[in-house]
């Protein structure tokens, strides 16, 4: 998140959610509590269709049932492959607030004996940023209800190692028994009464070791025992499996084995060492154990990796991967490792990240003996393609890109962790990548060199982090949306795809939105991406059409995130908060070509504007609350009191009514709940019955009414969901029910002007849902002023009941999503011409430490500033940082040859003055001792003609400080 999703952003606020959540190996089952109020107004929940959206890390076929899939995601909870359809079912909706780390999947396992029966194991993160510990979840069903049983540590299902896996496995044999790797170095647990306990195997020798940046908050935890797989053919049906093959994050010792149903584990011998084995899938008809291993756990980085087979009756280890990892053509490591069961024989395996010129699919039908490529070279940059790409269901999926050879688009992927060929059709394979699940039904074609599609298998998944909603009130367009890492769409259609995020400029992620109230054509959006990636491009746009089209402004410098903006009622002017820390509030007459600092409004204040009076803007920091009547000129704060002085908070200025304002958010550190003002924030009430408050927004009157419907996302007489009041907040109706909570929601939320009762709401993962009511009674009853909707239609038991409805704070407002390639399309080095080259450097590449603030626009390559400048006469190089993240860079040296003569080599040498580690290369050969680094030419790019240049590029780690070095080069 790093942030696109800004991931500690309401971390702070977590603490209030659940007190002293009590972690316990043996479960204590309750029924989950439900509101005691009768239905009063039922409710129609549906996705807005965007189609994918986030990283698909997991899928998982059924073994012994046809078409029974399952999809993990990192913060979209978990979905079954429904075959009808071909769509995906949301499982995991029931999710509170509560437990909203509960829709990070770290693991899924499908029984195979007893079909109906899946598992999860689910929490976000395993640091502070999430409050409580992970679950297994349980259920008889196939996901329709659950129960959970909570572990006494915390998972990390949007963690680093995240696509490593399955981490949670059942005996195929025994299916009471199931196996699972715990993070954290908490080892390897067992279940034997089919997830109900769980207790730790204390037998099993090593919890893991590797850690991606020791003393980070995001990747500095062990990430622990990654993989189990089982032997079926060392066990007879009831009886334990006594083969079991276990992954460890351990460069080492990365696989171990028990072969007397896990009594006893040793490490395997003769296994290979120097990587992470990501996978570990078992032929157990040819008696083949596969690894696809990486130097990294992934899924933004991975220099490096092998493939090895084991013969699992001899014990003999053969490398068998496709690029060695001596090849100066691998700068990658594997992953995404399958066997098709119907030909134990054929084979497949990916890069696990390799962004330029794409991803790399292998296949082998001879148990890896030999490979074919999914994409060979021609002539470079030319390439030619085993596959066509259809995405005329998810066109967006083309990110506006119109890129240079060899680059095409759509892209076939990145984070390419999961590929599972389907075990009763040869022809059908899934695989999931940072911003979908790709698949084909016709792979054999791969064979007989005929091409294969390749469409998106995505629909019903949607995994979108949403962070701004508006309904205009007029207009094509019922919906526009901000989100994180796609930047946002224009919804005509609410059941169809959108053609394409917004362009001109693109946003990472579009932070606000607002349209003129007035003049509701007008809009302006709000936007994140680091700046010096795209110089040229503002962090703010405008539209006159309705969010048709776009065209940016001016700005001024420093910024990166978007922040908050707000447009005058008539669209006369703009006030606009950028995000950035310390950056103030500035105002514009027109459309943004210039800005004037705001007087008497703190920086980084939340802005809104008043939706009568073109003259009138609000601002909200730190518990004050702040008017402008100049157009956004000066402010003055008003005498408000009582109101949120931490936490986050989200208010609105009525339609129709000037100076009428509703405020909700805070958390238990100061206050929290739902605030209305009638005379533009001079003074709030509070609503009496809200305990706790998120967000607030407004629909269409209902009938018989003037005032607009009021929706909050808010705790009501004990309750917390998303309500409607239709009479100025005097009674509330819950409009969702315990099955559709949607965890971590309501960053977003609005009414629809045009349509009583219906709501947008915008969750963390799930993207966004619109809710129209089914009928009932337009008001509730005057007997209590919080009704219920209908009961829900799922459920979920958990090891004990929940200590409160009430949630006083906010989780983190997105997480980590990484799930978009780089922002830098520009190929700075050359490989040879000829066909044999089998794979190039990436150009522009993974984040090692939390994941990258802006993401890829491959219409146009970045402007990147030269950082410093060094050398002899005879050679000069320049060190350029292309991009940077929290923890983490990217970086481009160009080497020139200033002689007068060719040169057959170069070295280019520098020292970093800040602690700073390369954790990748291309273009060159590089050693780094301490602080020392040394690059060398590859064997391609060592000859320079006189006055000529060649660039490497690199990614590299940083803490703190990120000094530039000035670096020194020869040429010989």
């Amino acid at each position: 998140m790093r942030s696109r999703k800004n991931l500690r952003r309401h971390v702070a606020l977590a603490s209030a959610l659940i007190a002293g959540a009590a972690t316990v190996a043996v479960a204590v089952t309750s029924a989950v509590t439900t509101a005691s109020a009768a239905a009063s107004d039922s409710y129609s929940w549906k996705n807005v269709r965007i189609d994918g959206g986030g990283f698909v890390p997991g899928i998982v076929f059924n073994q012994t049932e046809p078409n029974l899939i399952y999809a993990r995601t990192d913060i979209g909870g978990l979905y079954r492959w429904n075959e009808s359809g071909q769509s995906w079912v949301p499982l995991l909706d029931w999710v509170g607030y509560d437990k909203w780390g509960w829709n990070g999947v770290a693991s899924v396992a499908t029984d195979p004996v007893q079909t109906n029966k899946v598992y999860a194991a689910v929490g976000m993160y395993t640091n502070d940023w999430d409050p409580n510990n992970g679950a297994i979840l349980r259920s008889s069903d196939k996901g329709t209800t659950w129960q959970a049983t909570e572990l006494p540590f915390k998972l990390g299902g949007n963690m680093p190692g995240r696509g490593m896996g399955e981490r949670l496995a059942i005996d195929p044999n025994r299916n009471s028994t199931l196996y699972f790797g715990a993070p954290s170095g908490n080892g390897l647990w067992r279940s034997t009464d089919s997830g109900v306990t769980w207790a730790k195997v204390t037998a099993f020798p090593n919890a893991g070791n590797y850690v991606a940046v020791p003393g980070d908050s995001y990747q500095g935890d062990n990430q622990g025992v990654v993989w189990v797989t089982f032997d079926p053919s060392t066990g007879t049906a009831g009886n334990t499996t006594q083969t079991i093959y276990v992954g460890v994050a351990d460069k080492n010792n990365t696989v171990y084995r028990s072969t007397n149903g896990g009594s006893t584990w040793s490490a395997v011998p003769g296994a290979p060492t120097g990587y992470i084995a990501h996978k570990g899938v078992l032929d157990h008809v040819n008696h083949y154990l596969y690894l696809a291993t990486s130097d990294t756990g992934g899924p933004y980085d991975g220099g490096h990796g092998e493939v090895w087979r084991l013969n699992t009756a001899t014990g003999v280890w053969t490398e068998i991967s496709p690029v060695p990892d001596t090849s100066s053509d691998q700068y990658f490591g594997y992953s995404g490792l399958t066997i098709d069961r119907q030909h134990p024989g054929t084979i497949m395996v990916s890069t696990q990240i390799s962004w330029w010129p794409d991803m790399i699919t292998w296949r082998s039908t001879d148990s890896g003996a030999t490979w074919t490529k999914i994409w060979d070279w021609t002539s470079y940059p030319n390439r030619s393609f085993r596959y066509t790409m259809d995405i005329s269901s998810v066109p967006w999926l083309s990110l506006g890109a119109n890129p240079s050879p060899p680059e095409v688009t759509p892209k076939l992927g990145w984070m390419n962790e999961s590929m599972e060929i389907d075990p009763f059709n040869s022809d059908r394979m899934m695989y999931g990548t940072g911003a979908t699940i790709y698949g084909t039904t016709n792979l054999t074609n791969w064979d007989s060199n005929t091409p294969f599609t390749i469409k998106p298998m995505v629909k019903g998944l949607e995994e979108t982090a949403v962070l701004d909603l508006i309904s205009p009130p007029t207009g094509t367009s019922n919906l526009i949306s901000g989100l994180g890492d796609i930047g946002g769409f224009r919804h005509t259609n609410l059941d169809a795809v959108p053609a394409m995020m917004f362009q001109q400029p693109y946003f990472t992620s579009t932070t606000s939105l607002d349209y003129a109230e007035l003049n509701p054509s007008y809009m302006v959006r709000a936007g994140s991406f680091t700046d010096s990636d795209r110089p040229n491009d503002s962090h703010v746009a405008f539209s006159t059409d309705g969010g048709a089209n776009w065209f940016q402004g001016q700005e001024p410098g420093g910024v990166n995130s978007g922040g908050t903006v707000a447009a005058a009622a008539d669209g006369s002017r703009f006030v606009w908060s950028p995000g950035d820390a310390g950056q103030q509030v500035i105002y514009s007459v027109g459309f943004g070509q210039s800005w004037q600092a705001s007087t008497g409004v703190p920086a980084n204040s939340v802005i809104e504007s008043d939706r009568v009076n073109p003259q009138k803007f609000y601002a909200f920091s730190a518990g004050k609350f702040y008017v402008s009547t100049n157009g956004g000129q000066s402010f003055t704060q008003t005498a408000a009191t009582g109101l949120p002085t931490t936490g986050n908070v989200k208010f609105k200025a009525l339609p129709g009514v000037e100076g009428d304002i509703w405020l909700a958010g805070g958390d238990a550190t100061s206050t929290t709940g739902l605030w209305r003002s009638t005379n533009s924030g001079a003074s709030f009430t509070r609503v009496s019955a809200a305990t706790a408050g998120v967000n607030v927004g407004f629909g269409k009157a209902a009938p018989g009414q003037t005032y607009p419907a009021v929706f909050a996302y808010a705790t009501i007489d004990g309750v917390q969901g998303v309500f409607r009041s239709d009479n100025i907040g005097q009674t509330w109706v819950r409009i969702n029910d315990d099955a559709h909570q949607y965890g971590n929601a309501a960053e977003a939320l609005t009414g629809d002007p045009r349509i009583y009762g219906r709501v947008y709401l915008g969750t963390n993962g799930r993207g966004i849902l619109y809710a129209d009511r089914l009928g009932g009674t337009t008001q509730p009853p005057p007997s209590s002023s919080v009704v219920t909707s209908r009961p829900p239609t799922s459920s979920v038991v958990t090891s004990r009941p929940p200590t409160s409805s009430v949630v006083t704070s906010r989780p983190p407002t997105s997480a980590v999503v990484t799930s978009r390639p780089p922002t830098s399309s520009v190929v700075t080095s050359r490989p040879p011409t000829s066909a044999v080259v089998t794979s190039r450097p990436p150009t522009s590449s993974v984040v090692t430490s939390r994941p990258p603030t802006s993401s890829v626009v491959t219409s146009r390559p970045p402007t990147s500033a030269v950082v410093t400048t060094g050398g002899t006469g005879n050679c000069v190089a320049t060190y350029t940082v292309t991009n940077s993240w929290q923890g983490g860079f990217q970086g481009d040296v160009t080497v020139k040859n200033n002689r007068s003569t060719a040169s057959t080599s170069w070295s280019v040498t520098w020292t970093f003055a800040n602690g700073q580690t390369v954790t990748q290369l291309w273009g060159g050969k590089y050693t780094q001792t301490g602080s020392a680094v040394t690059v060398t030419n590859e064997a391609w790019n060592g000859s320079l003609a006189a006055g000529a240049s060649t660039t490497f590029g690199f990614l590299a780690n940083w803490t703190g400080t990120n000094t530039a070095p000035t670096p020194t080069c020869t040429v010989s």
